[in-house]
C-alpha cells in the first residue's frame, strides 16, 4: 500500500528504468494524508497518482475514502496468514487480522512495484500473553499505552506475537488499536492469532477465512522474551506530554486539572465506529467546554456512514465537534485544527511527538476516545470514573536465544569510513526531529529546507554546524517514528557518511541502507562517551573511524565493537543503495 507518497514512489520507480508494475493486483493506492489540501498543486498531484494507478491496474481509493490502513482491512486487501507491507509506519495494523504487516519506505515500494520483491531483516520474536478481561471503561488503547511506557525497550526491533486466553475477550477494534500502536512500542510487527472473532469480522465483510496452518503459536519456536499482562489490572491511562514513556492513570492526572485547548477524535488508531460511539456516549446531551475545540474525523467514509446511521455522528456535532474529512489530517500535522504555540491538546491518535500535531512548543497527550471526549467537556484532562485497581505490573521472562554459528562476512568488502565525530547522545530521536512534517509530502523538497530541519526540535541551529564527512553518533532507539525516508536522506544531504547509535529503529535503518548510508549499532561506544561526559549534543574536532569489516569503531584512542551488518545490508551499501541493487533484477 502506498498513499500520498505514491508520486514520490513513482519518481523512484522511473529512476529505476521500470515501466510496468510487476504485480499490480497486489498493489493498493489510497489517497489519505493531505486530503484537506485543496490547492491546485495538490489536486494535480492527486490526478497524476490516480491516472498512474489506473493505467497500471492497481487497486485505487480516492481522497475521502478513508485512511489507507483502515481501507486495507475494510476491503480485505489484507487476509490472515498473508505478508502485507505499506510505505507507512503503521503497517503493523494488519496484524489484527492475523497477517504479518510491516512498514517499508518509498524506495522499497518502488522496488516492490518493479520486481515484486523486498528485503527484510528477520527479527527476534517477543510473545505477549494477555490474561483476564478488561474492566468497564478500559480499552485496547489503554493496554497499548501501558505497554509502551512499561516496556519501552523489550520489543524494540522485534516482532510481537500476541497469545493468551484474554485475546478472546478483545473485540476486533481493540485488536486493531493495539496492533496499530505496536509501531510506537518499537516493534516491526504485532500479530494476533486467528480465532472466532477474526472469522466473524471477516465473514461480516463478505469474506472467507480458511483455517490457519496452526491454531496456536508454535511452542517450539525460539522467542527472546515473554511478557504476561493481566488485562483486569489495566485502567484508563493518559500518555504525555510529548512522549509515550510517561503514562499515568487518568484519575491521577485529572486531579492536576491540566487545561486543554484542543481535543482530537482522529487517526487510524482510534477512528472506528466503536471509538466514535464511545465518545458520543460521553458527549450525549452535553457541550464541549468554552474555549476548547474538538475535531473529529472517521477512519473511513464507511465508518462515518455507520456513525451517521447509529446517531453517534450527530451527537458529536451537536456537542460542538468540528468534522474533518475522513483521512489523516491533524494527527500528522496537516490541515485544520493544529496546535498553536503554547497550546495543549489531547488526542486519540497514536503519536504525540513534540511538534508533530502543530507548534513545537505545544504539548500533546494521548488517550482513549472516551477520555478525549470527557476532557473536551471538562476543559481539562479528565476521564470517566473507573473502579480502583491494583497497579499493573506485567511479568517479563527473558529467554536465551541461541545465536547462529558465525559465518564469514558476506558480500564485497566495505572500506573503512572516517570523519569528524558529531554527538547527539539523546535517546529516542524520532523522525519528526530529523525531518519536520511540513516537508514530508513535498515530493521534491529543496536541500536547504531538509538540512535546516535536522535535529531542529532538539538543538535549533545545530545542523548549520555540520559538514560533509561527519559521522553522527546517537543514543538508543534512534530514528523511531514514521517511515519517512527524508529522515535518512536529510542526513545524506548534509554529508553525514555514517550513523552509529546504541540502537537504531528498523524503519530508519531500512531508509538509510536503501540510500547507501551506513546505520550501525555500537552500544559500547555510546556508553563510553556518556561515561566520559561527552555531549549530549556537540560538534567535536575528534576523528572517528568506522570499520564495518573489522567490526570496530575507533575514536579518542579507543576501539569499540560494532554489531555485524547482515548480508543484505552489506550488499545495499556496496551497491550505493537499493536503486543500484535492484537494477540488475528489473526485466
Amino acid at each position: 500500500m502506498t498513499h500520498d507518497n505514491t508520486s514520490a514512489v513513482k519518481d523512484r520507480f522511473d529512476r529505476l528504468g521500470a515501466r510496468r508494475v510487476a504485480e499490480p493486483e497486489r498493489c493498493v493506492v489510497a489517497l489519505d494524508h493531505d486530503v484537506q489540501n485543496r490547492s491546485a498543486e495538490n489536486a494535480a498531484k492527486y490526478r497524476r497518482i490516480e491516472r498512474f494507478a489506473r493505467e497500471q491496474g492497481m487497486r485505487f481509493h480516492p481522497a475521502g475514502s478513508g485512511i489507507g490502513h483502515q481501507l486495507m482491512l475494510e476491503h480485505l486487501h489484507v487476509v490472515p496468514g498473508s505478508l502485507a507491507v505499506a510505505a507507512d509506519s503503521h503497517a503493523n495494523t494488519y496484524g489484527a487480522l492475523g497477517a504479518l504487516g510491516t512498514p517499508i519506505a518509498r524506495s522499497d515500494a518502488a522496488g516492490v512495484w518493479a520486481t515484486g520483491e523486498f528485503w527484510w531483516e528477520m527479527p527476534e520474536i517477543v510473545r505477549v500473553v494477555l490474561e483476564g478481561r478488561l474492566g468497564a471503561g478500559v480499552t485496547g488503547k489503554d493496554v497499548v499505552l501501558a505497554l509502551c511506557a512499561l516496556h519501552p525497550d523489550d520489543v524494540f526491533q522485534k516482532a510481537v506475537e500476541f497469545d493468551g486466553a484474554g485475546i478472546a475477550t478483545l473485540p476486533m477494534d481493540d485488536r486493531i488499536t493495539i496492533a496499530n500502536m505496536t509501531t510506537e512500542w518499537g516493534a516491526v510487527a504485532g500479530v494476533f492469532p486467528v480465532d472466532e472473532v477474526t472469522r466473524a469480522w471477516i465473514a461480516a465483510r463478505g469474506g472467507a477465512c480458511p483455517p490457519p496452518e496452526r491454531e496456536a503459536p508454535d511452542e517450539s519456536a525460539g522467542r527472546a522474551a515473554t511478557i504476561t499482562v493481566d488485562l483486569s489490572a489495566v485502567e484508563p491511562y493518559v500518555s504525555g506530554p510529548d512522549m509515550l514513556a510517561r503514562t499515568v492513570p487518568v484519575a491521577a492526572l485529572a486531579r492536576e486539572r491540566i487545561a486543554i485547548d484542543k481535543a482530537y477524535l482522529v487517526s487510524c488508531a482510534n477512528g472506528r465506529l466503536s471509538d466514535l460511539e464511545a465518545a458520543a456516549g460521553v458527549l450525549r446531551g452535553r457541550r464541549v467546554a468554552r474555549g476548547v475545540e474538538l475535531y473529529v474525523a472517521a477512519a473511513s467514509a464507511e465508518v462515518q456512514r455507520d456513525a451517521e446511521r447509529s446517531g453517534a455522528w450527530r451527537t458529536l456535532l451537536d456537542a460542538g465537534a468540528v468534522a474533518l474529512p475522513s483521512g489523516c489530517g491533524p494527527c500528522i500535522g496537516l490541515g485544520a485544527g493544529l496546535l498553536l504555540p503554547g497550546e495543549t491538546g489531547i488526542s486519540a491518535s497514536n503519536r504525540n511527538f513534540k511538534g508533530r500535531m502543530g507548534a513545537t512548543d505545544a504539548r500533546c497527550y494521548l488517550a482513549s476516545p472516551a477520555i478525549v471526549a470527557s476532557s473536551a467537556v471538562a476543559g481539562f484532562i479528565d476521564g470517566p470514573a473507573a473502579a480502583p485497581r491494583a497497579a499493573l505490573v506485567p511479568r517479563i521472562e527473558r529467554h536465551e536465544v541461541a545465536d547462529p554459528e558465525p559465518e564469514p562476512l558476506p558480500g564485497p568488502p566495505l572500506p573503512p569510513l572516517s570523519g569528524r565525530l558529531v554527538l547527539a547522545l539523546v535517546d529516542a530521536i524520532d523522525t519528526d526531529a530529523l525531518c519536520p512534517k511540513h516537508l514530508v509530502y513535498r515530493d521534491r523538497a529543496d536541500r536547504e529546507a531538509l538540512v535546516a530541519g535536522v535535529l531542529a526540535p532538539i538543538a535549533p541551529g545545530f545542523a548549520a554546524q555540520l559538514r560533509a564527512g561527519d559521522v553522527l553518533v546517537a543514543g538508543a532507539r534512534f530514528g523511531v517514528g514514521s517511515s519517512r525516508e527524508q529522515a535518512a536522506t536529510s542526513l545524506i544531504e548534509i554529508g553525514i557518511v555514517a550513523v552509529v547509535a546504541a540502537s537504531i529503529s528498523s524503519v530508519f535503518r531500512r531508509n538509510a541502507l536503501n540510500n547507501g548510508l551506513p546505520a550501525i549499532e555500537s552500544p559500547e561506544l555510546v556508553a563510553a562517551l556518556r561515561e566520559a561526559g561527552a555531549g549530549p549534543v556537540a560538534v567535536t574536532e575528534d576523528s572517528i573511524v568506522v570499520d564495518c569489516d573489522g567490526l570496530t569503531v575507533t575514536t579518542r584512542g579507543r576501539s569499540f565493537a560494532l554489531r555485524p551488518l547482515p548480508g543484505v545490508a552489506r550488499a545495499l551499501l556496496a551497491a550505493k543503495g537499493l536503486d543500484g541493487y535492484l537494477r540488475s533484477l528489473i526485466p
